[in-house]
């Protein structure tokens, strides 16, 4: 059975919303950074929610977070079913798994099947025609490259081979009228993006700095940029820390002077940690980016307290996937089941709904948006096509609960055949696996089909994963994890449902 852990006195909150409506519906906040594990979070080195995981906190600063901690619930389990940018992002923004929404790669040009779709009714789409505002700031990474520049009519937004940025017209923006948005551009200090009209913006400055100064631009409706009388949503996507981290033309300078002396044994402190990488190295410039994001996050919430919308807002800090950084010694900083690339953070806050709490709910990815309908009151606005469930009534603490999840669908993808002019044509599902509340496993087929690996850990006994169980020494263990593994990937009509992929070990006619 999961077990719910409240361990953390309430931080007195106010229990009566003032913001922009007393009887008004809430705002909703996402801001999801690229790459930020659940681990880097100061307040987990704190006794207090050390308890609650059995693991270590990295010795990061963050002490806008380590506030926004006590006073929203705390999610130690939330998994990024898919842990790459564009998968994460095609599931956040439908509710559905990426063969149903369309992204089942990471996107880019030279793979046209892999872009969410058009028809799919997403986060926006619903928000919006609940009567929301809707904007959408920073790094989308959802659409496949095509030649649409709108400053150069013909042509990729750059002349990178293959082309991984993009720009998204107004008929893929999915219900969301503000946008200043891109695909993806990893050069952190020199960012770019496209307005709501289309003009391409090139910055000089830090991205999540720029970022959140347009989204206070848009709290405070500088502009007249968004209806003032209506609610609005606003999801908010950092780039860093993703990489690059090689240097501090990578990073931001302010976080970087906390780290910049201190010895890589003191800072990459999880067992399972390989300091003798030559990637170790990075560890400085992505905990200089984990702090930079704490700052930028705390300017948000203080936009929000001026404006004196704090109390009617609903905001969430999360990530689309982990990072590694030299666990296991992997230079792969995600796409893997390991727990730095699966677990991502998840804190919500909402004053006087959702209580001040630590629970170990196994959140999925296409939960996400179902569950903030619910927050929002919009329960029954939750499409038909979203293949995960509202779980707002746990994190309201509701006297009706749903029943919780026992497990999580974990998938790896690689690309498939390629045509004629070297483009990707379908996918090979390499790996599926399944992280419960005490375990986490993974199987991983050769293209032929056969069974190649298998990555079984205790994670109550082994929180670092450093000891993979033979199924030979623990038959029952193995079979009960396959059984649960059967039913999600039956429940979600996977393709290794489809085609019987391993059914001598994994029981699809399973009755669990």
């Amino acid at each position: 059975m999961l077990k719910i852990r409240i361990a953390i006195p309430f931080a007195g909150l106010a229990l009566t919303a003032c913001g922009q409506s007393e009887a008004g519906r809430p705002n909703v906040i996402y801001v999801f950074p690229d790459q930020y594990r659940n681990s880097s979070l100061g307040f987990w080195s704190d006794p207090e929610f050390a308890a609650e995981v059995g693991w270590k906190g990295d010795p990061v600063a963050t002490p806008n977070l380590d506030r926004f901690a006590r006073e929203a619930t705390v999610l130690t389990e939330a998994v990024s079913n898919f842990p790459v940018s564009s998968p994460h992002r095609g599931m956040l923004l439908s509710g559905m798994y990426p063969e149903r929404n369309g992204v089942v790669l990471n996107c880019m040009s030279e793979r046209p099947e892999s872009s969410l779709r058009e028809d799919v009714e997403c986060i926006g789409d619903v928000f919006s025609a609940a009567g929301y505002d809707c904007a959408y700031i920073g790094k989308l990474h959802a659409d496949f490259p095509t030649k649409n520049n709108p400053q150069r009519p013909g042509t990729y937004v750059s002349d990178a081979v293959p082309e991984w940025d993009a720009y998204t017209p107004p008929e893929r923006r999915h219900g969301f009228n503000y946008w200043y948005s891109y695909g993806t551009y990893d050069v952190h200090k020199h960012p770019h993006y496209w307005d709501t009209d289309g003009n391409r913006h090139d910055v000089d400055e830090w991205s999540p700095r720029h970022e959140v100064s347009k989204a206070i631009e848009y709290i405070e409706n500088k502009g007249g940029v968004r209806d003032p009388e209506k609610p609005f949503l606003m999801m908010i996507g950092m780039n860093p820390p993703h990489s690059p981290y090689a240097s501090t033309d990578d990073c931001d300078l302010e976080g970087y002077e906390r780290y910049k002396d201190k010895s890589l044994t003191e800072l990459l402190v999880r067992d399972n940690a390989d300091t003798t990488m030559a990637k170790a190295a990075a560890v400085r410039y992505y905990f200089a980016n984990v702090s930079g994001i704490d700052r930028e996050f705390g300017r948000l919430l203080a936009a929000l307290d001026r404006a004196g919308l704090t109390e009617n807002t609903i905001v969430v800090f999360a990530s689309d996937h982990g990072e590694t950084m030299t666990s296991h010694s992997t230079d792969d900083p995600k796409n893997s089941i390991w727990r730095e690339s699966l677990n991502i953070p998840f804190l919500v806050r909402y004053p006087g709904r959702v209580p001040h709490r630590v629970d170990d709910l196994l959140l999925s990815t296409p939960d996400i948006m179902p569950t903030l309908l619910g927050l929002a009151g919009l329960g029954e606005r939750v499409p038909a096509s979203v293949e995960g469930r509202d779980y707002s009534a746990v994190l309201r603490q509701d006297a009706v609960q749903p029943e919780r999840p026992r497990a999580a669908l974990y998938m790896r993808n690689l690309d498939g055949g390629r045509d004629a002019d070297g483009l990707v044509r379908g996918f090979f599902a390499q790996a599926r696996g399944v992280k419960t509340a005490t375990h986490t496993m993974e199987l991983r087929i050769g293209r032929d089909g056969t069974l190649e690996r298998v990555l079984m850990f205790d994670d109550a006994a082994d929180p670092y994963q450093l000891h993979n169980l033979a199924p030979e020494e623990h038959p029952a263990l193995f079979a009960a994890l396959c059984r649960e593994l059967a039913v999600l990937l039956r429940d979600n009509d996977d393709v290794w449902f489809r085609e019987g992929v391993l059914s001598d070990v994994v029981p699809y006619d399973t009755n669990n």
